[in-house]
């Protein structure tokens, strides 16, 4: 008798009713949101976009850079690439691959695999300015020379071998050159290649959005919490704290700070973190105030727990929905920020920028260059829409009249 036979006797023995099949195990608010989120199309396309963009911005000095990888030199192995590293070069590949790591741990929950990160990042970041020391000076053409004189007997180049501030003195006609089979992109007016620039520029864009949008949520989460768990005298307070902050011009207040301390990405990324709290907070009272009364919440005062407790560890699983889905649509606006303001020249200087590029396209003498129109454009256009398509899907995932619950 087969196996199969065996259990289809086995199940049917007489005077034995049937075993029922165990019911699939419920599935919480948290997985049901994830999982509805990462089956929509929105969110494939759109996270597909922003994984290019952050390869690019870990691996941007292996993707396009002067310096070659590796060069063989008097029968010696060396490479120059991995000496000119920054310490922010080094910090982002030790996080993005302690990132890796972290992200297949199943034991830990999203909050803790985060806070592990950002514990990493918090010891590494003073290490790589402690004991990374690139050279000061960058002679672009130096490999280039040795190898048009023969002295390099191996190069490993990287896949684009200009960096985003190299002028290519050696070529003083490559300026506002259209794309061309050695310059994929073209060359903008300053001589330097568009394509490792939009590589580069890629860091910019990844940075302002989740530094200064991280900068909001703390804020929003801290003082929305406090008003709607204590209401009263501290939510009145609160609301009119938010509105003075609703009514200050962000991108005002950032041209004047730029205009009187200089061009400065740290003062671009508090500015734009300390003026885009207060619909974080506005969503948090709201959630605070539905669960300050429901049974949990007063199980966790009668046992007498801390307040930071109450607040950040019980309360806030259960009401953080929405500030997730508003981060995103955040972390768009914050973007959209910068390259307004290097497109206006107020950016950063001599930093690789899609603003700053398309400040470009009108050219030195007033012609408009196509290429510094196009490219630039469609990276600051395709990364807002990116990160608008993730934040709709996140919102239909977390509406409860899309799943029946009133």
């Amino acid at each position: 008798m087969t196996n199969a036979a065996m259990a289809g006797s086995l199940a049917a023995m007489p005077g034995e009713a049937p075993r029922p099949e165990p019911a699939p195990s419920p599935r919480g608010l948290a997985r049901r949101a994830v999982d509805d989120t990462l089956a929509s199309w929105r969110t494939k396309t759109g996270l597909a976009w922003i994984a290019i963009v952050a390869f690019c911005a870990v691996f941007a000095p292996f993707l396009a850079n002067s310096y070659p990888l590796a060069v063989k030199m008097n029968g010696n192995w060396s490479s120059p690439a991995i000496k000119h590293l920054t310490p922010v070069d080094w910090t982002l590949l030790v996080v993005a691959f302690c990132g890796v790591i972290t992200l297949g741990l199943s034991r830990l929950t999203f909050f803790r695999k985060l806070l592990v990160l950002l514990l990493i990042l918090a010891v590494e970041l003073p290490l790589a300015f402690l004991f990374v020391h690139p050279p000061i000076v960058d002679v672009f053409q130096e490999y280039r020379d040795l190898q048009r004189q023969g002295r390099l007997q191996a190069v490993i180049g990287c896949p684009i071998p200009y960096s985003p501030t190299d002028r290519l003195r050696d070529h003083p006609d490559a300026r506002l050159t259209p794309p061309s089979r050695e310059h994929l992109f073209g060359v903008d007016m300053n001589g330097s290649d568009v394509l490792s620039a939009m590589i580069h520029a890629c860091r910019i864009a990844m940075a302002i959005g989740f530094i200064s949008t991280g900068i909001a949520v703390v804020i929003g989460v801290v003082i929305g919490g406090l008003m709607g768990y204590f209401v009263g005298w501290v939510d009145l307070f609160g609301m009119r704290f938010i509105e003075v902050f609703e009514a200050i011009p962000t991108l005002i207040l950032l041209i004047t700070f730029v205009a009187f301390f200089g061009h400065n990405l740290y003062l671009m990324m508090a500015i734009i973190g300390l003026t885009g709290w207060t619909g974080n907070a506005r969503f948090i009272r709201a959630e605070y105030l539905r669960l300050r009364n429901q049974d949990f919440v007063q199980a966790t005062i009668a046992a007498g727990l801390p307040l930071r407790s109450i607040l950040f560890r019980h309360m806030l699983p259960n009401g953080v929905s929405p500030v997730i889905v508003s981060a995103t649509f955040g972390i768009a606006s914050a973007i959209l920020f910068e390259s307004t303001l290097s497109f206006l020249g107020l950016g950063l200087i001599d930093e690789p920028s899609w603003g700053q590029m398309l400040n470009q396209a009108a050219g030195v003498s007033g012609t408009f260059t196509w290429w510094m129109a196009v490219f630039p454009g469609l990276g600051i256009f395709l990364t807002v829409f990116a990160y608008n398509l993730i934040g709709e899907a996140l919102r239909d995932a977390l509406d409860p009249r899309l799943h029946g619950i009133e």
